[in-house]
C-alpha cells in the first residue's frame, strides 16, 4: 500500500489549524485590538501664532500632531487649535468648510476617568464651528473617516481633557486617550 505525500497547502493549512486551536485554549482572541486606556499628553499652537512650522493639528487615529499651513490643504487632522475673541478654541475641519466626518463633543465637568463612552446622540456634536476649550471641561473626538481593517469604512473616538491652556502663548496641551478599534463608541478597554 502507498501513501501520497501531502501537498504543501495542506501542510500550511495543517499549521494554521494547530496555531489558531492552541490560540484559542488559551483563551486569547486572535483578533482582539490590545489597547491601553493611559493617557498621552500632547502640546499644540494656535495658529494665531505668527510662527510657521508648528503643530496645530491632531490626528488621534495616529496619535501625531499636524502643522496646519493651510487649513484646507489637507484633510489628515482632526481637530486644529485656533484663538478667537481672546480664548483658545478647537476646529473641526468643517469649520474651514473642509468635508470631513470630524466632530467634537464637549462634555462638559466631568472626571476623565468616568468617560467611557462616545456620545451616540449626533447632535451632541459640532461638525462646522469653534469650541470654546475650558479647564475642566472633557471633549469628545470623532475622527475623520479612514480605511481600517479588511478595507472597512471607520471612525475613531477619543477622549480629550486640557491640562494646560495659555492664550497669551496660544498653547494648550491636553490629554488623550483613543479607541483603536474601528467604529467603536468604548473609550476604556474590554476587560
Amino acid at each position: 500500500m502507498t501513501y501520497a505525500q501531502p501537498s504543501r497547502s495542506t501542510k500550511v493549512a495543517a499549521a494554521a489549524c494547530a496555531m489558531l486551536t492552541g490560540l484559542a485554549a488559551c483563551g486569547d482572541d486572535p483578533f482582539a485590538f490590545q489597547w491601553d486606556d493611559a493617557p498621552d499628553t500632547v502640546v499644540l499652537y494656535s495658529l494665531a501664532r505668527p510662527q510657521l512650522n508648528l503643530a496645530s493639528g491632531f490626528n488621534f487615529r495616529e496619535a501625531r500632531p499636524i502643522r496646519v499651513e493651510a487649513a484646507s490643504a489637507t484633510g489628515s487632522w482632526d481637530v486644529a487649535v485656533d484663538t478667537r475673541d481672546a480664548q483658545l478654541v478647537l476646529l473641526p475641519p468643517g469649520a474651514f468648510g473642509i468635508v470631513s466626518r470630524a466632530r467634537i463633543a464637549p462634555l462638559g465637568a466631568i472626571p476623565f476617568e468616568d468617560v467611557l463612552e462616545a456620545p451616540e446622540d449626533t447632535l451632541l456634536y459640532v461638525a462646522d464651528t469653534p469650541v470654546p476649550v475650558t479647564m475642566g471641561t472633557v471633549y469628545v473626538v470623532k475622527t475623520n473617516q479612514s480605511l481600517g481593517s479588511f478595507s472597512s469604512s471607520c471612525v475613531y473616538h477619543a477622549k480629550v481633557e486640557p491640562v494646560a491652556i495659555d492664550v497669551a502663548q496660544g498653547t494648550l496641551t491636553f490629554r488623550y486617550v483613543t479607541n483603536p478599534v474601528c467604529n467603536s463608541r468604548d473609550l476604556v478597554p474590554p476587560d
